[in-house]
């Protein structure tokens, strides 16, 4: 019995059925290494420390990553060198000038070299040390610098889809279609949820790095999966958000599983990935605050097609494939807003209703939106009245 044998076969929440044909499908040629070796467990010179830098490249919805070796342990970004890289290579240069510089924001725990390793987010600059297009947080921090006094919280419910090496959701059979929707949502049981070991592995792997993780589901559609990062005040939500990402995708890399944030993973009648953000400022939290969040609304509904254009990194091509009106959704065209209203732009949950404060939820943007993008448009709308 393999490696792979022995770790699926052990892990009871996969059917015996099902585990032989994961099994078969990773004993395929694109599958993963066996590791032979815990190369984790080898002593390491003292006050080494692996720094693995992490960016994203020039499409807006891809992180790469490298790493460096640090004489010492770093706790904050200060303490960490500014790097560079090949830009060309990432969408984000000229092969004739290529090197971009990568400029560390935030340090997290490694949860996969462990110890006293770290990740390390970075922003990216040009040759000339402007952003890149791609570094959306540069403006985004110029915007929530303005508002510092009114303490924006923002959190962010990440919907992505597990898919094979084939880009077919995982689990679903080769040929045909699974259950219609209904059964899965927040489901158990091998016939209704497919991934769980990787939904779990990356929860603990996200609370070990230190990201305020604060839940996750199973979703709509059977493969999709759902977890919420925050709340968090101002650019942090978006730091921790890219860097979820990138531990999910690594996560899932172990198990040979690609991780999809297509906003419509799978075409026709199925619920689609989206990213949506609650948001509140100190007044909206305070009694009274619903008046804050209408006026907030109110202010949205003026801008909707800006925010649309924001809210997915291809200007909103992506996300006319999901906002369809169906599938609890809004309509891409039409602003609207309710009370515990799901297939709203926006909408007011219950609770906050009843006790007339709290916060609102942006429902438009999508599972593939640049985060440093959407906290930016709605700073601006909302608080700066841009």
């Amino acid at each position: 019995m393999n490696f792979l044998t022995k770790i699926v076969l052990k892990n009871n929440r996969f059917s015996k059925q099902f585990s032989l044909r994961w099994i078969r499908e990773l004993s395929s040629e694109n599958t993963v290494f066996e590791k032979q070796t815990d190369y984790n467990s080898l002593q390491l010179p003292k006050n080494k420390c692996m720094a693995t830098y992490i960016w994203i490249d020039g499409t807006g919805e891809n992180v790469r990553s490298k790493t460096r070796t640090m004489d010492s342990i770093p706790t904050n970004p200060k303490e960490l060198p500014i790097w560079s890289y090949d830009g060309s290579s990432t969408y984000q240069s000229l092969g004739s000038n290529s090197d971009t510089y990568l400029l560390p924001v935030a340090v997290y725990n490694d949860p996969f070299t462990k110890g006293d390793h770290k990740l390390v987010m970075c922003d990216t600059y040009k040759y000339d040390k402007t952003p890149t297009d791609s570094n959306k947080r540069f403006c985004c921090m110029k915007a929530l610098a303005q508002v510092k006094d009114v303490v924006p919280w923002f959190g962010i419910e990440q919907e992505y889809a597990l898919m094979d090496l084939d880009n077919r959701p995982f689990g679903w059979p080769k040929q045909g279609f699974p259950a219609p929707q209904g059964p899965f949502y927040c489901a158990v049981g091998a016939n209704k949820v497919i991934g769980r070991a990787i939904v779990e592995a990356h929860y603990r792997a996200c609370l070990y790095a230190g990201l305020t993780i604060s839940g996750t589901n199973a979703e709509v559609l059977l493969s999709q999966w759902e977890y919420q990062i925050g709340p968090c005040e101002g650019v942090g939500a978006a730091d921790e958000l890219w860097m979820s990402r990138y531990i999910l995708h690594r996560v899932a890399e172990d198990f040979g599983v690609v991780v999809s944030l297509d906003p419509k993973p799978v075409e026709g009648n199925w619920n689609g990935s989206g990213a949506h953000v609650n948001f509140s400022t100190k007044a909206m939290r305070e009694d009274g605050g619903i008046k804050e969040i209408e006026k907030a609304i109110e202010k949205l509904s003026k801008h909707h097609m800006r925010h649309i254009e924001a809210y997915d990194p291809k200007g909103g091509k992506d996300n006319e494939r999901r906002l369809t009106g169906r599938h609890e959704t809004s309509d891409i065209y039409t602003f609207s807003a309710g009370v515990a209203n799901r297939g709203a732009s926006v909408r007011i949950p219950r609770g906050v209703a009843e006790d007339g404060k709290g916060y609102l939820e942006d429902r438009r943007p999508s599972s593939n939106c640049d985060p440093y993008s959407v906290l930016d448009v709605m700073v601006r709308t909302c608080l700066l009245c841009e």
